[in-house]
């Protein structure tokens, strides 16, 4: 069904470009120009913003950069979520010649899948100067025909006085841009450092002498004006990672990219070391293969880690951990046990709040996590127990255990009475972003197995009011499929 809707797509993608087109076919009064041909569109109802971003930096960097005629692309968002894409070419044939070969290109199908097709609108002008302003990160882009019997040399020399008078002063400026179709419609493009500079201009713009005398020159129901902000192609850590486990589900090979090809630490010791394992493992991937939902996805410095529900060998809840060192991940350490029944409290093993809050409290709620491992799971302070646990609200994840302090005491109560144990030897790492923390803790469990402790604590006033864990047996080491150790 999903290739069928790509090739449906693709079919009515050159209808929808050849209308937007069709004015601006002639290279009558826009040959020796620069041409800028402007793109506006909708995503699809469930594209994320940030996959179509990866996706549109891709489009860009495989195949349109690569088109002869190609001088610069752009793209941009506004804050109805309304997308532009700019390309300056060459020439109109170089325009035209990039637009049919995207039309018959499968390689792009995945992204022109994102595009809301009926949303798309599509404009080319010759313009009369070079792009310049490569700093910028928010543009405004006007469009309007010449009001009836306004002359048109009088109009370009007030349209540059604009710019002279008023524009170019003001703060944040870089450059603008002016050209025209073949029939005569205007467009007006002005690149600014950022949204605030264009912000606090606009205003002043709308009321001053020159900006109004330009603005009666025009026909005023036919001024189309956007304003967007640049996409940012450059990901942060944790998108990478996000876009990685994605992977799983989308087939794009591009996260794989993210992985250090020549550094790549792995503690999972059921997989090879290095890339060679990853790719192993993949190679042994089931015929529906595997799949990852994110949940909740934290970075603090070179560290990102995940909480996922997989499809991997079957339904499992992962924690994992990953290390970057300029910009790419060498290092890999996570925790896996299969999908449970919801608890005593009815909570699942992932459900609950993602939303992180109190960013300028993490070191402070790393402390506390440091502080309770320490004194209640190591040294057993358990009069120190709701120092560090609001005692009136404490949310558990945990399958077998209930909400509250009295459902951990219950817990403890049933492990003693079975000689049944769960004992934290050593702490590991503890790693933050706001209001959530995760601690890695090495110890024992149940009849006294080998044990990995992942645990996700939420904080609020410097308290534990949420717990989310994962508790796996390590294997013996005669089992491992790389020397580095769970920890």
């Amino acid at each position: 069904m999903k290739s069928i809707f790509k090739f449906s797509w693709l079919l009515l993608l050159p209808l929808v470009l050849w209308q937007c087109a069709t004015v601006n076919n002639s290279e009558t009064t826009m040959e020796g120009k620069t041409i800028m041909e402007v793109t506006t569109f909708k995503i699809n109802d469930g594209v994320s913003p940030s996959d179509f971003s990866t996706k549109d930096a891709e489009i860009e960097s495989t195949f349109t950069a690569k088109q002869p005629g190609y001088i610069l692309r752009q793209s941009g968002v506004n804050e109805k979520g309304e997308y532009v894409v700019v390309v300056f070419w060459k020439s109109t044939a170089d325009a035209d010649a990039s637009m049919q070969k995207f039309m018959g290109d499968a390689s792009v199908s995945d992204y022109a899948a994102m595009i809301d097709a009926p949303s798309m609108k599509m404009a080319r002008y010759g313009m009369d100067q070079s792009f310049t302003a490569k700093d910028a990160g928010f543009v405004e882009l006007m469009s309007f025909d010449l009001a009836k019997g306004t002359d048109n040399d009088a109009f370009a020399a007030l349209n540059k006085k604009v710019e002279t008078e008023f524009t170019s002063k003001r703060e944040g400026f870089l450059q603008r841009l002016t050209g025209s179709d073949e029939k005569g419609k205007q467009v007006v493009a002005v690149y600014w450092k950022n949204q605030s500079t264009s912000d606090a201009a606009l205003e002043p713009f709308m009321n001053a002498p020159i900006s109004k005398a330009f603005m009666e020159k025009m026909d005023q129901s036919s001024i189309i004006m956007g304003r967007y902000k640049f996409l940012d192609v450059s990901l942060t850590n944790k998108e990478k990672v996000v876009a990685l486990l994605n992977s799983f589900n989308t087939g794009d090979k591009t996260p794989i990219s993210y992985i250090n090809p020549a550094k790549y630490i792995q503690h999972n010791l059921s997989v090879g070391d290095g890339l060679a394992g990853f790719g192993e493992v993949m190679q042994h991937a089931p015929p529906q293969g595997f799949s990852a939902e994110v949940v909740r996805a934290f970075e603090d410095g070179d560290y990102v880690f995940t909480h996922t529900v997989y499809d991997f060998f079957g339904p499992k809840i992962g924690f994992d951990i990953f290390r970057f060192e300029d910009g790419l991940i060498v290092e890999h350490w996570d925790n896996l046990i299969e999908v449970q029944p919801k608890n005593p409290s009815g909570r699942t093993q992932t459900d609950g709040t993602a939303e992180i809050t109190d960013t300028e409290k993490t070191e402070a709620n790393k402390a506390v996590i440091k502080g309770f491992i320490n004194d209640v799971l190591l040294n057993h302070q358990n009069e120190k127990i709701t120092t560090y646990i609001n005692p009136t609200k404490y949310l558990q994840h945990n399958p077998a255990v209930a909400d509250g302090l009295e459902g951990f005491g219950a817990a403890m109560k049933y492990f003693a009475e079975n000689g049944l144990v769960m004992e934290y030897d050593k702490l590991h790492m503890v790693m933050g972003e706001g209001n959530f923390v995760l601690s890695v803790s090495e110890g024992k469990f149940g009849k006294g197995d080998h044990t990995a402790f992942y645990d996700l604590f939420r904080l609020e006033e410097g308290q534990i009011v949420e717990h989310w864990d994962i508790i796996s047996t390590i294997p013996p080491k005669s089992e491992w499929k790389n020397e580095n150790g769970k920890f």
